[in-house]
């Protein structure tokens, strides 16, 4: 079954802290998104393995835009 977290502020891909294949914790850290100068961490909602990483660095961020495809 697939999960996407997904941005939770508009703004600017920082980074992604995450790879395809990493197994990720919930609550750990996946991307970080600079929002008006200030970073707000993107976290998984739920614990699974990294499938899909749907964006990368100065990507433009709306909320609710999808950011990584777990497989849980």
């Amino acid at each position: 079954m697939e999960h996407k977290v997904n941005a939770t502020m508009p703004g600017l891909v920082a980074r992604v802290v995450v790879n395809e294949g990493d197994k990720v914790n919930e609550g750990q850290e996946v991307a970080v998104i600079n929002c008006m100068k200030t970073e707000i961490s993107v976290t998984a909602e739920k614990a699974g393995a990294v499938k899909k990483i749907l964006v990368k660095e100065w990507d433009e961020m709306q909320v609710g835009d999808p950011m990584v495809v777990l497989e849980i």
